[in-house]
């Protein structure tokens, strides 16, 4: 099975820090408001899932550059790109998971209660998930998106970036005092109880 793409892009693309910040923002806004979503029809509410205030969730932006920088060579493999984003994504979670839960305590995802979970950071279904999202990116939005960028003024990337960095910046620091917490975003631990 393979990827089939008519869109071409310019190969420079992926050597512009323009080209990497903007999309860590699309996918990120795109993993936040993937969950948002999620929560809304599952549970009904509105949710603002995430360690931020902002709708994005950087483990989506930081997944696909990532997922980006080692998978698009291969992307006309899409049985290679699922295999590959599925473990990639799986690590990147895990370690994630770890990561927010060493530095606060906490955790912002609990699969426990999920068929085939690793400590509860991670599951089938989700890593199942991660794949078919790394395989939809890396074989088709990814081409759209480098068309996308290589059109547009290099001066508005330029600026839309800065701003979306100004900001991310801005509530990084206020994350890194007071995240985003509370029912539906965290699970507080209670291991001394």
């Amino acid at each position: 099975m393979s990827c089939h793409h008519t869109v071409s892009a310019h190969p420079k693309t992926s050597r512009r820090f323009d080209f990497y910040v903007l999309l860590f923002f699309l996918l990120a806004f795109s993993g936040w408001l993937w969950e948002v979503l999620l929560y809304l029809i599952t549970d009904h509410t509105f949710i603002n899932r995430g360690f931020y205030k902002g709708p994005y969730l950087p483990i989506y932006g930081t997944g696909g550059i990532l997922l980006y920088l080692l998978l698009h060579r291969i992307r006309k493999k899409a049985v290679s790109v699922f295999i590959c984003s599925t473990l990639i994504c799986s690590v990147l979670e895990y370690f994630g998971s770890w990561f927010l839960e060493f530095l606060w305590d906490i955790r912002w995802w609990d699969y426990s209660s999920h068929f085939m979970n690793i400590n509860g950071r991670i599951c089938l279904l989700g890593s199942v998930a991660f794949g078919i999202g790394g395989t939809l990116l890396i074989c088709i939005i990814l081409p759209y998106f480098e068309l996308f960028y290589g059109k547009t003024a290099s001066r508005l990337r330029i600026v839309l970036s800065l701003v979306l960095l100004g900001i991310f910046i801005i509530d990084a620091v206020n994350a890194a005092v007071r995240p985003n917490m509370g029912t539906g975003i965290t699970t507080i631990h209670q291991w001394f109880l």
